[in-house]
């Protein structure tokens, strides 16, 4: 269901490093038809199915745009500036899934053990720990979130309990920070820039920040492609196929904390494209 609110916020629509200058390319935002024109090194031009230009910015090495008018900016992510960080943008993944469900599904912990086994999790290790939700600034928040992973990173070695904070700065966007294996005062950043191409089906563009000398460019991708292509298939078959907003859809757990206070900021802000608001 297209809403107003729906309308009115920043979509990610392209690696600005993969646009070549003055080479319009056409995709998908929200069923509508749009062009897309680097002019420059920090700026593009992106036209909206009317012929009008659409408001547009570059962020965390992406182009973002609205099909509306935004009455704020794109999030900031001030840990992604410190110095000594590698940002790693990380492709493109098509996926016949409401854009919800896409950014839920990364929420998601629980099925780590069973979906990502011997990276994210191990099935001798199921446990989810108790952990606190919180919405602040308009912002779901997730903290104290442990979990024993094989293989937190490229750069870990062997098996470690790794330290979570999950954060949902805008309906298609999930930001991760968890160990860094490098550096203990830091965090890595983990992120899924969303693009709702339509209501059952999204362009995901997964984007990094770390901090890794060790390993290289696409070693990093790798991994991270791994992990999303392997919840790719469990995605594409969820039925049913918008995220339900009615609590009585679905049966949660406590793991599902996160999952569920998403769904309530959701439906608290009318952000409905790629949902079911009504219970089947």
């Amino acid at each position: 269901m297209i809403t107003q609110a729906s309308i009115d916020e920043w979509y990610p629509v392209a690696w600005f490093g993969g646009l070549e200058l003055n080479a319009p390319r056409k995709t998908v935002l929200m069923g509508q038809e749009i062009t897309i024109t680097r002019l420059d090194e920090g700026n593009a031009e992106v036209i909206g199915p009317d012929g009008s230009k659409l408001s547009s910015c570059t962020r965390f090495d992406h182009l973002w745009t609205s099909l509306g008018k935004p009455a704020h900016d794109v999030f900031e992510m001030p840990e992604a500036l410190h110095d000594g960080r590698r940002h790693v943008p990380c492709g493109c993944i098509k996926v016949r899934c409401s854009p919800l469900r896409a950014v839920e599904n990364f929420l998601d912990i629980a099925h780590f053990p069973y979906v990502h086994t011997g990276i994210l999790g191990e099935e001798d290790h199921p446990e989810v720990r108790a952990y606190k939700v919180s919405e602040e600034d308009n912002e779901i928040w997730a903290r104290k979130v442990q979990f024993f992973q094989p293989q937190a990173a490229v750069s870990a070695e062997g098996g470690i309990i790794t330290d979570y904070m999950y954060r949902v700065p805008a309906p298609t966007v999930a930001v991760l920070y968890k160990t860094c294996p490098a550096k203990e005062d830091e965090w890595d950043i983990i992120t899924l820039f969303v693009q709702p191409t339509g209501e059952q089906e999204c362009a995901v563009w997964p984007w990094m920040s770390l901090y890794d000398d060790e390993n290289g460019h696409t070693d990093l991708i790798h991994f991270q492609q791994t992990i999303f292509l392997q919840d790719r298939s469990i995605l594409e078959n969820q039925i049913p196929k918008l995220l339900p907003l009615d609590p009585k859809s679905e049966v949660p757990t406590k793991a599902d904390l996160t999952s569920i206070a998403y769904r309530r900021w959701l439906k608290k802000r009318g952000l409905y494209y790629g949902a079911e608001t009504e219970a089947a």
